[in-house]
């Protein structure tokens, strides 16, 4: 386990619910072929506070990864819609772009 897993993941017992600590660990997992730990994170961000946009588009990627082409596409629209209602159109433009390359 890296370092920088090591520390975040002190952060989070103090934390275990804060989105940004829960992103970057997730991150940090899918650098080191850990997409289960990833997803995990990812998860817990999906529960904890659904607004938070930047998680969708990085738990589609790991589950195109990993063949979960119907779940994937699910995350990127859940993500279009909770973007949309942030009126983030950076991200909803991203992840308009990976449904359509996945979907077509």
């Amino acid at each position: 386990m890296t370092d920088r897993i090591e520390k975040i993941r002190a952060f989070l017992i103090q934390s275990p619910n804060d989105c940004f600590l829960n992103h970057a660990l997730a991150l940090e997992y899918i650098k080191t072929g850990d997409e289960a730990s990833a997803r995990k994170h990812f998860e817990i961000n999906l529960k904890n506070d659904p607004g938070y946009v930047a998680t969708y588009y990085h738990i589609g990627k790991l589950l195109e990864r990993v063949g979960e082409t119907d779940t994937a596409l699910k995350m990127y629209e859940e993500g279009m819609a909770q973007a949309k209602a942030k009126q983030d159109m950076h991200s909803f433009n991203e992840l308009r772009t990976a449904y359509d390359d996945l979907a077509y």
